[in-house]
């Protein structure tokens, strides 16, 4: 059975004429449906609303099970939980999953849920994992916008492809997730810009706009300096998540530990000493190192002595890196 509020909104929306409410109580229809599988009646409903596109809207398939899809469909398997935030980026991100769960008390008061959040920081440090988090705590997939199949070469091609991909989200209940936004949002008075990649900000401006709350829209990038202005006012949240310091290089390592059941056998201080600088990522790969040798030399295995020897292996490769970087040859 549909929501009252949702039957109520298109009742009153025919009764007007009101076309573009009529549409949008629609598509929330269609986008509940799909989210308890009912991929029958979503599909019907899908198909009265937009017959002439019914490629796009008025199939149970999701875009990314076609070829050359747009989409990428990530089921998500972490949570809030899963990962190490600053304390205000996870208040944050913890107020907007409250919203999302309780969403028919805010309808009921003629609110809806922010739906829009930017994050921002280095590469490697949780960008990706804290949009999957958020599908997770809401059950939703994640949809990973695949620029390879958005991006085309010809005059017009990407905004219209980008308005397909948003036709597609508005009638799904999902984590909309842009990774390297500035990709798209580039600043439009960039003298270096061509006509073109304004048209594409204009476009995915309008369709940002007009997403329903239930599409919850992440962007992410490492280059905030680039995007466009108007493109910081349509986000509701931004959160910074900078590269882990000392407390969360330590906190990572005992949840990684606690999670595998391998013990590094490596004491804080010199871990922290070696370590210290690493994103998220690259402690992830250093951990996985470890792992690697300790199932290759099992039963024998010592996992603190293959820690110890991974550690000197990494350490190595950041004086050979940074040689590289400071122009010298390693």
């Amino acid at each position: 059975m549909a929501r009252a509020d949702l039957l109520l909104s298109l009742v009153r929306a025919g009764a007007k004429g009101d076309q573009p409410a009529f549409r949008r109580s629609v598509e929330a229809l269609v986008a509940e449906e799909r989210g308890r599988q009912h991929h029958v009646i979503a599909t019907q409903l899908a198909e009265c609303l937009a017959p002439e596109r019914n490629e796009v809207v008025g199939t149970a398939r999701p875009i990314s099970s076609t070829p050359g899809g747009l989409l990428q469909e990530v089921n998500p398997e972490r949570t809030l939980v899963d990962m190490v935030l600053p304390d205000i980026v996870r208040e944050a991100c913890m107020a907007v999953v409250e919203e999302h769960r309780r969403s028919e008390l805010l309808r009921s008061h003629g609110l809806e849920p922010r739906h829009r959040i930017l994050f921002i920081g280095p590469p490697g440090n949780g960008k990706t994992s804290l949009a999957e988090a958020l599908a997770g705590e809401l059950s939703l997939p994640l949809l990973r916008v695949r620029y390879d199949a958005v991006i085309g070469s010809y005059l017009g091609e990407t905004a219209a492809r980008l308005a397909r991909l948003f036709e597609h989200v508005r009638t799904r209940q999902c984590v909309l997730f842009f990774d390297e936004f500035d990709a798209l949002g580039k600043e439009r008075g960039d003298e270096h810009e061509t006509g073109e990649i304004k048209r594409v900000v204009n476009s995915l401006l309008l369709s940002i706009d007009s997403l329903p709350s239930y599409v919850l829209v992440v962007g992410a990038t490492n280059h905030p300096e680039l995007l466009d202005r108007a493109v910081w006012r349509r986000f509701q949240v931004r959160a910074q998540l900078p590269s882990p310091g000392p407390q969360e290089v330590s906190t990572w390592l005992q949840s990684f530990q606690h999670r595998t059941g391998l013990s590094l056998g490596i004491s804080e201080g010199v871990m922290l000493e070696q370590l210290g600088g690493l994103s998220y990522a690259e402690l992830k790969e250093f951990c996985l190192d470890v792992q690697r040798c300790v199932v290759l030399e099992e039963p024998a295995a010592k996992p603190s002595s293959i820690a110890r020897k991974v550690l000197k292996q990494w350490a190595g490769r950041r004086s050979v890196l940074g040689g590289m970087a400071g122009g010298r040859t390693p």
